[in-house]
């Protein structure tokens, strides 16, 4: 994944993240009321599951999306190939974690929880990758870019 696109699914992503964030916290609980009986008073757990899982998935989204700018700026800078697997993972990870955690959610499709540790590994990949973008840049003299004064 290019760096610029980095910066703009990344940037994409952390919007999005806001607005899930705000639709959970304000009209995440009518809707689960309506559409699927679930209240506060009738079905407690299920209820605050579900809100708690909304919000894991709007926080997770945030948090990937604010790594994939990070590596899309460190890209610009250092074009490892390790870069372009992390921020591909990342946003395969929020795509697939977050996204079948909010239709979970939404539409209490319990099997689509199993979908989810999926992009539970493609976020380890991500963090992986940019482990080993770390590495190669502390080895890796940058020619382009030395260090002021030099």
């Amino acid at each position: 994944m290019s760096p610029r696109a980095c910066l703009i699914l990344g940037s994409l992503l952390a919007g999005l993240a806001v607005a899930a964030g705000t639709f959970g916290a304000h009209g995440l609980p009518a809707l689960l009321e309506q559409r699927h009986a679930l209240s506060q008073t009738a079905t407690p757990v299920d209820f605050a599951k579900a809100l708690a899982n909304f919000e894991t998935a709007a926080r997770y989204q945030m948090y990937h999306a604010l790594a994939l700018i990070v590596v899309g700026l460190w890209a610009e800078r250092r074009p490892f190939k390790s870069l372009s697997v992390a921020g591909t993972a990342f946003l395969l990870g929020s795509l697939v974690f977050s996204g079948f955690l909010y239709a979970l959610v939404l539409t209490q499709q319990k099997w689509l929880g199993a979908i989810v540790p999926i992009g539970g590994v493609a976020f380890l990949v991500g963090w992986i990758a940019t482990l080993i973008a770390a590495i190669n840049s502390s080895i890796e003299p940058d020619f382009a870019h030395p260090p002021r004064g030099e």
